[in-house]
């Protein structure tokens, strides 16, 4: 799973992607995809925001380890297919090599997080992690799960 959070309203979701596939109507299906991605996107910024504010005995630098996470936050919107939906994640993939795993270690999600002291690779230490992703996103998932639900009743009262 990585640190994922998806808001969907299930079969809603998946009927008007549906329904969106038969229709021609490009412009819909870029409102649609624009309404879902406003709804989700104040997650962003305060994920950022929790990233920046894990405690470390080093200030905030962008090129450090807080600061590629904090650039690996995105906003994911598929309007088409079984998986349509709305995802913020932290995406590994954006990570440096041998870091890709990171954000879950951070968060979590993985059971032991060791790596060698500065380097040094007969010092090891176990790092205790720093939850900063699910305590963010919940507080602010229902109020984006309204605002997905409300631009999924929308279209579809242009649809029918």
């Amino acid at each position: 799973m990585v640190a994922d959070f998806e808001m969907r309203t299930g079969s809603d979701l998946r009927r008007i992607a549906r329904e969106l596939r038969r229709t021609d109507d490009k412009r819909l299906k870029a409102e649609f995809g624009k309404e879902l991605r406003a709804a989700a996107k104040p997650m962003v910024p305060a994920v950022r925001a929790a990233i920046r504010q894990i405690p470390s005995t080093r200030p905030y630098r962008a090129d450090e380890l807080r600061g590629r996470l904090s650039k690996a936050v995105k906003l994911e919107v598929k309007t088409t297919g079984r998986q349509a939906g709305v995802r913020i994640r932290v995406d590994g993939r954006k990570m440096p090599d041998k870091q890709k795993a990171l954000q879950s270690y951070m968060e979590g999600t993985k059971p032991r997080w060791r790596h060698p002291v500065y380097g040094n690779r007969e010092v090891w230490v176990q790092q205790q992690p720093h939850p900063y992703f699910f305590k963010t996103v919940r507080p602010l998932g229902l109020r984006s799960r309204r605002n997905v639900a409300r631009a999924v009743d929308r279209v579809a009262h242009r649809i029918v």
